[in-house]
This record gives C-alpha cells, sequence and structure tokens, in this order.
C-alpha cells in the first residue's frame, strides 16, 4: 500500500546513549553559572553549580540510608524544589522514582506504594485539602513509636523510610533538609562509581496511569525513554541556553518532569515554577516578572489566564514558544494563545504516560491552520501506525488506532505482565487506544479515543469533530461532548458546555447554531449547561463520568445490542 498510514521520524540528530546522572553532570559542568531552577513559592533560586551541589548531597544521603539501586522510592508533593531535587538525586542513586499522585488518598496511598514495593517514601506535610501526615499516620500507626527509618508497617511491608519536608518534625520520620547536608569525598566517590555502572535502559521511573475500569497501572520507564523525550520535545519548541520555561503543569506528570525538568537539562534553560499548583495569577505574574521565553500548560489552563480579569495588566511580550497537550487543543484557544499571549511558536503535542511522553508535535514553523488542526506530526526515532479492527494498516485518511514504536515505549507495566501484553504487541508497538488519521504530508489528526467514539444508528461519530464546531459559537467558552446509551439509535449524542462569563445561552440556540452547518445526526440531542468538567489534576477530561452521569440524570440504560 503506497499510501499507508505509517510514518517513521528518520533525523541526522542522534539518541542520547547516557543515563540521567552522567547526563546531569555534564549538562551542570556546561551551565554551572547559569540559573537553572527558580522555585518562586519557596523563594529558590539556583544556578546549575548549585542545583549540583544539592542533588548529589541528597543522592549520597539516600545511599547512605542503604538503598540501593534499582529500588523504589515514591514522592507524594506538589511542585517545589524538593520534588525537583529527588528526581535528579534518585537517577543519581540508580532508584526507581515512583511518582504519587498529590489527589490520592489513602487506599490509592496504599495500593501504590504496594503494588511497586516503595522502601522509601519523600512526602510533603500537607497539599490543599490533603493533611499527608494524617494520611500515612493512619495507614502505618507504627510510625509514631519507631526510630526514623525503620519503619516496620503491616499495612506497607516494604516501607521503612518516610522522609518528610519543611521545618517541623515527626515521629519516626527523617527529615528532608537533614539530607541535603555536604557529603563526605568518599561519599561523592562512590557516587560517582555508582554512575559508571548504571545503565540508561534501566528502569528509572514509575508513573500510574489511570483508567475507568481497574486499578492503575504503573508505566515504568527507563533513563532512555524519558532522557531523550524530554531531549526531542524541546528541540521541537527550539528550546535553548537562557530560556526561560514556566512549568506550571504537574511535576508528577510526565509534562512537568520530562517535558519540562528534562527538556530543560537538556538544553542548558531555565525551570520555572510559579506556584505549588497551577493558579492564572500567579502563572501570569511568574511569566511577567521572570520573563520567561517559553509557557507549558492544558488547554483549561490557558483558558484561564486569557480569561483572567487582570490579564492585560501583565507584560508576558517575553513569550515566544511552549506546548499546549494534555487534552484536545480548541482552535479558538490556540488562536488567542498565539496573538493574545505572544506565543507564536507554540506547538501541540500528543502522547501518553507509557510512551514517555510524545510521539507527534506540530513544528513552530508549521501553519497555524496545521497547528490548530493536527498534533504534527512524528517525533524524531519514532515509528507510528494507524491500524483497523484486525491491526491491518489503513490509507492515510482513514481513521483507526495509533500504534507506536520506538525508543519511547515504557518496558511495561510494574508487575504485570498480562496488561502489558495487551498494550504492546509482539512486534514491539504500543496500542494506545486512541483513534487517529494521518494525511498525505504525515501530519497526524487525533479523532478520538476508541472508547469515546459514538456509534449511533451505525454512523460513527467522532466527539472532538464536534466539539470543534460548538467552539466556533462566540457564547462557548468549553465543551465535551460523549455518547449516551439510547434505545433506539444504540447511542445518542450529548454536549457539556461552559458559556463565558457575562452570556446566556440556551439548548436551543445550540441547536440553531448547528442545523444547516452539520449532519442532523451530528447535532446533540441532550446538551446541558455546566460552570466546570470533571478531570484529574493535569487537566485531562474525565469523559466517562460525564457519561455517568448523564445516564443517572436522564435514567438511560445501555441499549440492548445483543
Amino acid at each position: 500500500m503506497s499510501n499507508a498510514s505509517y510514518v517513521h521520524g528518520a533525523s541526522e540528530k542522534q539518541l542520547i546513549g547516557q543515563t540521567i546522572g552522567r547526563f546531569f553532570d555534564e549538562a551542570c559542568a556546561r551551565h554551572g553559572s547559569r540559573e537553572a531552577l527558580v522555585v518562586r513559592h519557596q523563594g529558590v533560586r539556583l544556578s546549575y553549580a548549585e542545583l549540583k551541589h544539592k542533588v548529589d548531597a541528597l543522592a549520597c544521603s539516600l545511599m547512605r540510608l542503604g538503598l540501593e539501586p534499582g529500588e523504589r522510592i515514591g514522592i507524594w508533593s506538589q511542585n517545589n524544589m524538593e520534588w525537583a531535587l529527588t528526581q535528579f538525586a534518585s537517577a543519581k542513586a540508580g532508584l526507581v522514582l515512583v511518582n504519587i499522585n498529590p489527589a490520592y488518598r489513602r487506599s490509592e496511598l496504599e495500593y501504590a506504594l504496594n503494588k511497586v514495593g516503595c522502601r522509601a517514601l519523600v512526602m510533603s506535610p500537607a497539599f490543599k485539602s490533603s493533611n499527608y501526615l494524617e494520611m500515612i499516620g493512619d495507614l502505618t500507626p507504627e510510625l509514631g513509636h519507631c526510630e526514623a527509618g525503620l519503619l516496620r508497617s503491616h499495612r506497607l511491608p516494604t516501607l521503612e523510610m518516610v522522609i518528610r519536608m519543611g521545618d517541623e518534625r515527626s515521629a519516626g520520620m527523617l527529615n528532608f533538609d537533614d539530607l541535603l547536608r555536604t557529603p563526605t569525598r568518599d561519599e561523592l566517590s562512590t557516587l560517582a562509581l555508582l554512575g559508571e555502572k548504571l545503565q540508561f535502559d534501566e528502569p528509572i521511573n514509575i508513573q500510574f496511569t489511570s483508567g475507568t475500569t481497574g486499578n492503575p497501572k504503573g508505566a515504568t520507564l527507563s533513563h532512555h525513554n524519558i532522557l531523550n523525550n524530554g531531549y526531542f520535545v524541546a528541540e521541537a519548541i527550539a528550546l535553548g541556553e537562557g530560556d526561560r520555561l514556566c512549568i506550571p503543569v504537574p511535576l508528577y506528570h510526565c509534562f512537568g518532569m520530562v517535558m519540562g525538568n528534562l527538556g530543560c537539562l537538556t538544553h542548558g534553560a531555565t525551570m520555572v515554577y510559579p506556584v505549588e499548583a497551577f493558579e492564572p495569577l500567579a502563572c501570569l505574574q511568574a511569566v511577567a516578572e521572570e520573563r520567561c521565553t517559553g509557557l507549558y500548560g492544558v488547554p483549561t489552563m490557558f483558558i484561564a489566564m486569557l480569561d483572567h480579569p487582570q490579564f492585560a495588566d501583565f507584560d508576558i511580550s517575553s513569550l515566544r514558544t511552549g506546548i499546549m497537550a494534555g487534552s484536545p487543543c480548541p482552535t479558538e484557544v490556540m488562536k488567542r494563545v498565539v496573538d493574545k499571549m505572544n506565543m507564536r511558536e507554540v506547538t501541540i503535542a500528543y502522547g501518553m504516560t507509557e510512551t514517555s511522553p510524545v510521539s507527534f508535535q506540530s513544528g513552530t514553523d508549521d501553519a497555524l491552520e496545521r497547528r490548530v488542526s493536527t498534533v504534527g506530526r512524528v517525533q524524531p526515532h519514532c515509528e507510528v501506525k494507524i491500524v483497523d479492527n484486525e491491526g491491518r494498516i489503513v490509507p492515510r485518511g482513514t481513521p483507526g488506532e495509533l500504534c507506536t514504536r520506538g525508543y519511547s515505549v515504557m518496558l511495561g507495566y510494574w508487575g504485570d505482565e498480562t496488561r502489558t501484553a495487551e498494550a504492546i504487541d509482539k512486534a514491539g508497538w504500543m496500542h494506545t487506544g486512541d483513534l487517529a488519521t494521518i494525511d498525505e504530508e504525515g501530519y497526524c489528526k487525533i479523532v478520538g479515543r476508541i472508547k469515546d467514539m459514538v456509534i449511533r444508528g451505525g454512523e460513527n461519530l467522532y466527539p472532538r469533530e464536534i466539539e470543534e464546531f460548538l467552539y466556533r459559537h462566540p457564547k462557548v467558552l468549553d465543551v465535551q461532548v460523549v455518547g449516551v446509551p439510547d434505545q433506539k439509535y444504540g447511542e445518542e449524542l450529548c454536549a457539556w458546555i461552559i458559556v463565558r462569563e457575562g452570556e446566556t445561552l440556551g439548548a436551543e440556540e445550540v441547536r440553531d447554531f448547528c442545523k444547516g452547518q452539520i449532519a442532523h445526526y451530528k447535532v446533540p440531542r441532550y446538551i446541558k449547561f455546566v460552570d466546570s468538567f470533571p478531570m484529574t489534576v493535569t487537566g485531562k477530561i474525565q469523559k466517562f463520568q460525564i457519561r455517568e452521569q448523564m445516564k443517572r440524570e436522564l435514567g438511560l440504560d445501555e441499549a440492548d445490542t445483543a
């Protein structure tokens, strides 16, 4: 098939064949005096040389505690300096960093720590409404009367060390700041010798991916996976020495720790954390006062900044580039980001945790139409094919499941060979579950999730297409479209709409807007006006929750398709 939906990222730029630790040391030597990390809410400013000093101290302390290469160390925290130090120090010590979602509660924390057998946990005392100290105390009452670092817990049998952040002290816990003491010469030598032994294909990070059913899966990533993805993602936004990247996205997710931290490290740029969790005003202030040249975010973050009443008060003319990702990027929002935020080189990125994460990205020189209607072209050194239900490659322009292969594909799901085999086939292809098309020039368009696709009376409907149309309505701020059960057609469309502030909008007005513009079967039968959407902390819309809520509200049962 000459026009098969298969693309590969041929590139003259070679993959980095180093561990994160080795690369980190060389980068810090190259950029020693350059500012590496700014954490505004903590008043932290570190040069690359100062960052290395703290990271080496922490890595030596982790080794002094008896943690061995390959053992797992969890981190449960909002964005802060300690997160970044732990990321780089654990890599240098050969430990597998386990990212714990800051929104997790007791049962989720218990599951994650036990699933991968964490021996140590670095944690914040609290975040927003979550009292982490109280939760870990409930799970491990033994902490109250054990020596720090010698925990023996019934419910968390592998956990021996709890390392808390902050100035105060807690019974049975080590203090993070105590681990930053200056290491001895022998300890630094031991760390350097370990660095010579570590291999870049070894696991270094576990991130839990949330599904709509079942327990989260621990996607296991190597040095090679995430160091290279961070590098090539930052290459695509033309990041360079002296650039300053505002990172308001969560560090526990690939967007923050890979595309953000490792993207900056590989290019000698500055990591700027505006606040511990996204706030539009704090983000605007950071961009203006730090003269940031790049900005990351999901569409809802950009919408919040653009619509903030003080938006016009800030000089954000320093902005040039960045990434909008995590959810489908509305055309109108993208245009406003370019026009109002000066981000003329902003790119769209697509991927998933299991692929480190990015597989496709638009270019800074792509026409705006390409950047708003596609997710760009395949990343260097990656292969992608689009297949039908039987696994056969489809012609260009035909929707099918997106599969990717290459350096970025995870090692597997930790301790779960069955689910790994379901995701990665024998030829090494990662099956994403996303529906996509690839055009003749290699640009990819995501048309939905296989599970999101709506089949109405035999017609395959792609919610993304209908959302893009409804975004054109001047009163619509944001919209999500899902399928709900229908006894006659199998499924019907339902739209949840957030109306712009100060505007009023009714269901009939929305339907009138659709008439004559899109096919009648694409006009949503159910329309609900809401203030917000259910979403993960990384900004991904949880469409299954919208669907379930509408089923309850409308009293709908699943259609009988037998």
